[in-house]
């Protein structure tokens, strides 16, 4: 993508001054961006936006100017780019507001609420030449990159089937706020698709899912638990298990120890199946025949390959500061990051009517 030639394109920006950055959204992701921000050399904090009146505590001690809506933002202060922190319901006008205002924008994952608004985005992008980055932040690990090259290299053959699950029990008073009981806010948009976007990136595209899903414990509108089918194009079945109430150690958080409130497990969550050997992912453990066939009749061995835990919040943003500059393309652009919001609403299409859902060709 060509970008625009302005006072805050990357033709004109000074490699050695940080990007300025506003963050609209203040709440517990937007803190998680906060944090990523004051520890990034590349990028600098100039305005947070949030119309709830205690997030001004927030600009003040940040010692940043505080505006009640993004509007007032993005016509008092320039920034080069903005991170759109809002729930996802909130995600379109922000996002459109600051394209149109020639700033570039890092949404939070999903990309956006609906398929439709997602191709707005798209849309407006290529109109205006100004970058959408999605922060599918777990691109950034190490672990993802070298699961990556384990699956491609051919080191447990050809890839055969994949088995993943997502089980935690969420805390009571998570469900307080309203917005955290609608279906938008359910485990299937706020938690699968970050596994939904790993599974894409390391198994290629979704053709086909089948599944379902129930509210029995909490009986809100959003789903508890859902369980999917997923068939990949390049012929590799997948299952995944899905539960925000289910008080178990088998999650990616879990797993990692990404998230310092979510006691650590170390246990894996999901295994990539191929034909001379498997993966446990994301603590890498390989399993392999060690000269022998590659059959049930002969013993296998385990692996641990090492990786460090980076925070990937501050990769992220570094790379965003990367894509103002000019320097790089999105890692999980507005294009890529909607094929994963398509596949993650058809597990809820196909648990609400009940069949499958094909998505190979499928437009937006």
């Amino acid at each position: 993508m060509s970008l625009p030639t302005s006072s805050h394109s990357p033709n004109n920006a000074t490699p050695t001054k940080p990007v300025s950055i506003a963050l609209i959204g203040a709440g517990s992701i937007g803190k998680r961006h906060l944090a990523a921000l004051k520890a990034s050399t590349r990028c600098r904090l100039v305005a947070i936006a949030d119309n709830n009146p205690a997030s001004a505590q927030v600009a003040q001690h940040e010692a940043v100017p505080f505006f009640d809506h993004y509007d007032s933002l993005l016509q008092t202060i320039k920034p080069d780019g903005v991170i759109v922190a809002t729930p996802t319901e909130h995600h379109l006008q922000p996002t459109v507001a600051a394209l149109q205002a020639s700033v570039h924008v890092l949404v939070e994952k999903p990309v956006m609420a609906t398929l439709d608004e997602a191709q707005q985005v798209i849309n407006l992008s290529t109109e205006t030449g100004y970058s959408v980055l999605v922060g599918h932040h777990r691109r950034y690990y190490e672990r993802v990159e070298k699961a990556k090259a384990i699956i491609e290299d051919g080191t447990i053959g050809q890839l055969v089937a994949v088995v993943g699950q997502w089980t935690m029990r969420k805390h009571d008073d998570y469900y307080d706020s309203a917005w955290r009981r609608q279906w938008q806010a359910g485990p299937i948009l706020t938690n699968l698709i970050h596994d939904m976007d790993s599974l894409r990136y390391l198994c290629g595209e979704v053709s086909e899912v089948v599944a379902r899903a129930n509210n029995q414990v909490l009986g809100h509108e959003k789903e508890d638990t859902a369980a999917a089918i997923i068939t990949f194009a390049s012929g590799v079945l997948g299952t995944f298990l899905l539960s925000d109430q289910t008080a178990s150690p088998w999650s990616w958080e879990r797993a990692t120890g990404e998230n310092a409130a979510f006691p650590a497990t170390a246990q894996n969550a999901v295994k990539f199946m191929g034909t001379k050997g498997s993966l446990e992912f994301p603590n890498l453990t390989l399993w392999h025949h060690d000269g022998t066939p590659a059959d049930w009749l002969h013993p296998m061995q385990s692996m641990h390959i090492a990786t460090e835990l980076e925070d990937a919040y501050i990769k992220q943003v570094d790379h965003f500061a990367d894509v103002i500059l000019g320097r790089a393309e999105p890692r999980a652009s507005a294009v890529d990051a909607t094929e994963t919001l398509k596949a993650t609403l058809a597990v809820l299409e196909s648990s609400q009517h009940a069949q499958p859902v094909r998505l190979s060709g499928r437009p937006l």
